[in-house]
């Protein structure tokens, strides 16, 4: 098959304009049809019309209160000093107030002597001369002089004491919810309270989700084999139609094979409103969805100027009987003959973070459409860039940050941009949109922060930039235990990085350990060379083990810092910055063996655990990193050198309550012994200060 490539690179709004153009001639840019669903239901979904008031509420004169029923007219006078007494009615005395309407002045109040009190309880009816009620607790019982039970008041009561009056809540006919409204709990109450046992609500959109890829292996089949990965974009985006409202058929998945793909496409279109088909849309040999797409109907979109997520396919599948290949196609003609409009297909591409974005993007609003709703906006917020972001001329650049408040500034921190790094996704905090042709943002520069998380927990964050160390998402792990709502929110740029960011204000704490090559210390002239004139604490995390993480075995039989150097050795670094490349290049240059004789020292990776992961791949022979990295991925380490990995704080947040929380897990016996457990660390140096002034 011809090797498909991108027939346009288009801007965003023009691709989601294009998707949107074919649905409205499709008469399909609207919402959904309407149907019928009972109460217990309806939750969540969205009102198909106005829906107005059967019953009144309440539709009749109700008591408030436990009490006793009567005419306000009939308490006149009543007072401490003069009470007034009340005979409790007994059966067939309704009948001496049922002239006129409740409180008519033509109701003398010598209609009864003594005047008349019904006992009432709480959503009772009132009798239909009574107009007050008073409460049990503000009578007293008294006996008449006939020896019948009664009750003395000693205060008036105006009309309408403590009663419900007919319609208080709603009135019949009234509005009770207008249309495209979506249902809350306390609307089913109203709808059911004006007399609706069901509702009329927009259908919720079907929509197919077809995973493709013949290395792909579900998650249920175990641990995979090299060459197969898990399949689990399907899973995150069933998920996101679901919380969008969707209703969502996950497809088995479906091999790297046009016949295979197409058959599914043509049959998940017969009967769903929207197919997202999930990698497979960019370029490549085994790419197929763009010819899928032509050959079952219009492709509309084929590479949308957007990072990430740019191979993003958009087509309609067209209304026709289609050759199901392989298979017997009467079932399918079937249903495509009770579906007589377009379905819409979005070529999702494989990498998980455009899949996800790619959601965000084209599909939400989407189904928020077919379900009378305005697209979702999160919650914003306008924060300063901690760091410079190149970005893709001509491109629409949604970049991942995490944000944090540092004093009176919002820090917005740039994460991992990789479009297969999902955890990138789970670690931010928003979304920051750049647009194209600007080329980025300088560091400082004012962006606006899409939300992921609800801006009160940014306010309690705990915002630690520096170097990366396991222990710190313990720390987090703790936090998040043992105090609700506090959270440790970390990005990883290197140690130098990290005490950047305090400088500029931008952090509350940087994880450092710097070594410097003159004097062999760890720390204390960096903190004074980039922090100068700051009062700054040094707190010992831990102590640990720096070392060559190498596969199982240790094939290469690697033992010194000098072994970097050898012809046959591949390493992968850390980044400019970092604590542990500064530690490789003083050692290195202690042996004169410059960058240049070392293979892969360009290489670079943000985290120890990025280090094991390109050793445990076999893109690389070695790196320098923690020993826990290499036992976290079942790899071999040959212990180098040990050193402090130290919190450096300001001393005004190092004496704040505000990380007080983090600070007491130092000497928390749980904490202490979970860093135990885990190798290369000391926690014998836990917790222990220095200053620097």
């Amino acid at each position: 098959m011809e090797r498909k490539f991108y027939l346009e690179d288009i801007p965003l709004d023009d691709a989601l304009a294009a998707l949107r153009g074919a649905l409205e001639a499709a008469g399909r840019w609207r919402p959904l049809d309407a149907e019928t669903v009972p109460l217990s239901r309806a939750n969540g979904r969205v009102t198909a019309e106005a829906i107005w008031a059967r019953l009144s509420s309440p539709h009749y004169h109700a008591s408030a209160m436990d009490g006793y029923a009567l005419r306000a007219e009939d308490t006149v006078g009543a007072s401490e000093a003069s009470p007034l007494r009340f005979a409790l009615m007994e059966a067939g005395e309704e009948g001496q107030y049922s002239v006129g309407q409740s409180g008519d002045d033509s109701l003398s109040a010598t209609r009864h002597s003594p005047p008349l009190a019904a006992p009432v309880n709480t959503g009772h009816p009132l009798p239909t001369w009574a107009n007050a009620v008073v409460m049990i607790e503000h009578v007293q019982p008294v006996t008449l002089d006939d020896d019948r039970p009664g009750i003395e008041l000693r205060a008036a009561l105006p009309p309408w004491h403590h009663v419900r009056a007919m319609g208080e809540d709603m009135v019949a006919t009234e509005l009770v919810l207008p249309a495209n409204h979506r249902l809350r709990p306390v609307d089913l109450g109203a709808l059911a309270g004006s007399g609706h046992a069901t509702v009329r609500v927009y259908r919720r959109p079907r929509v197919a989700i077809i995973p493709t890829g013949s290395e792909l292996v579900p998650v249920e089949a175990g641990e995979p084999a090299p060459g197969q990965i898990i399949e689990y974009n399907s899973l995150v985006l069933a998920a996101q139609v679901e919380n969008w409202g969707g209703e969502v058929e996950r497809w088995p998945i479906v091999p790297d094979n046009f016949d295979a793909i197409r058959n599914a496409v043509a049959e998940a279109a017969a009967t769903h409103d929207l197919v997202l088909l999930n990698a497979g849309s960019s370029a490549g040999s085994e790419d197929y969805t763009a010819h899928v797409v032509e050959s079952l109907g219009r492709l509309l979109v084929h590479g949308v100027a957007v990072r990430p997520g740019h191979p993003v396919i958009v087509g309609m599948i067209e209304d026709k009987r289609y050759e199901i290949r392989g298979t017997s196609p009467e079932p399918l003609s079937e249903l495509i003959s009770r579906n007589s409009y377009l379905v819409p297909l979005i070529g999702v591409p494989g990498y998980p973070v455009s899949a996800a974005l790619t959601g965000e993007i084209f599909v939400e609003p989407l189904l928020a459409r077919w379900q009378g709703q305005p697209a979702y906006q999160p919650p914003t917020l306008q924060g300063a860039l901690s760091r410079k972001v190149t970005t893709h001329t001509g491109d629409d650049d949604f970049v991942r940050v995490v944000v944090g408040q540092v004093g009176d500034r919002v820090t917005v921190t740039p994460i991992s941009r990789g479009a297969g790094v999902i955890t990138s996704l789970v670690r931010a905090d928003g979304i920051v949109r750049i647009p194209r042709f600007s080329e980025g943002e300088d560091a400082g520069a004012a962006v606006t922060v899409h939300l992921y998380r609800d801006p009160r927990d940014i306010a309690r964050a705990i915002v630690a930039i520096g170097s990366h160390d396991l222990t710190l998402d313990l720390m987090a792990q703790f936090l998040a235990e043992q105090y609700e709502g506090l959270r440790l929110s970390s990005a990883n740029v290197g140690s130098l990085g990290g005490l950047v960011a305090l400088r500029r204000g931008e952090a509350h704490l940087a994880g450092t350990h710097l070594l410097d090559p003159q004097t062999g210390e760890y720390n204390l002239s960096y903190v004074r060379r980039y922090l100068p004139g700051q009062a700054i604490v040094l707190v010992t995390l831990v102590g640990r083990e720096q070392g060559w993480i190498v596969p199982p075995g240790n094939p290469k039989g690697l033992s010194a810092w000098g072994d970097a150097a050898r012809p046959d050795v591949r390493l992968v670094n850390r980044q400019r910055g970092a604590g542990t490349r500064v530690l490789l290049d003083y050692e290195l240059g202690r042996l004169g063996i410059g960058p240049e004789l070392v293979q892969g020292y360009e290489r670079e990776e943000y985290t120890h655990l990025a280090v094991a992961a390109a050793v445990a791949s076999g893109a690389a022979d070695a790196g320098l990193g923690i020993q826990a990295a290499a036992r976290a991925l079942r790899l071999d380490f040959v212990p180098l050198a040990h050193e402090p990995y130290e919190l450096a704080l300001p001393r005004d947040y190092y004496e704040s309550e505000r990380l007080r929380p983090l600070l007491n897990l130092l000497g928390d016996d749980a904490f202490r012994a979970a860093v135990a457990a885990m190798p290369g660390y000391d926690i014998g140096v836990m917790g222990s200060v220095r200053e620097v002034n």
